[in-house]
């Protein structure tokens, strides 16, 4: 082993460490105000999926379509609670790995959407469903409110 191999294993620790911590450093407490019904159960278990992923989570009982609106995303994609995560919101049952990757990747957009509820997206994932899954996509709407799809479950 030459005087230089320990300097460049080192270094290349150091690179490798750079491009794995901001992956992890994405959800590692990163707070979301989430806004939904207090009544609402899959509001209550997808806040749950989150938690367990490691973000931060906020809860406002009540507004999620005034703070849908006032976010600037199209009632077209509505779901039954709204979110905003370091500048992006989120809509309906987006999964924990999505937000990660739009936080790794910081696409131009409004956020990420999930219309509706799909059963087994997570939050309508429970026993009562009986394992049911339904497809479903997650969109990346875009400034202009478009949308296109960011991720697919089949």
């Amino acid at each position: 082993m030459n005087a230089h191999e320990p300097m460049r294993r080192r270094l290349l620790l150091s690179l490798l460490a750079g491009f794995a911590v901001p992956a992890l450093a994405a959800s590692a407490g990163t707070r979301v105000d989430v806004w939904k019904d207090p009544n609402c159960g899959c509001c209550g278990d997808w806040v749950k999926h989150l938690e367990a992923e490691g973000f931060a989570v906020r809860v406002f009982n009540t507004g999620a379509d005034a703070a849908r609106r006032r976010l600037g995303l199209p009632d077209a994609y509505a779901s039954c609670h709204t979110a905003l995560v370091d500048g992006y919101v989120l809509e309906g049952h987006v999964p924990a790995a999505d937000v990660r990757r739009l936080l790794a990747e910081r696409p131009a957009a409004i956020g990420l959407a999930v219309p509706g509820m799909p059963v087994g997206s997570p939050g309508m994932d429970g026993s009562v469903y009986g394992g049911r899954r339904d497809p479903y996509e997650v969109l990346l709407v875009r400034r202009d409110g478009r949308a296109s799809v960011f991720a697919s479950y089949r």
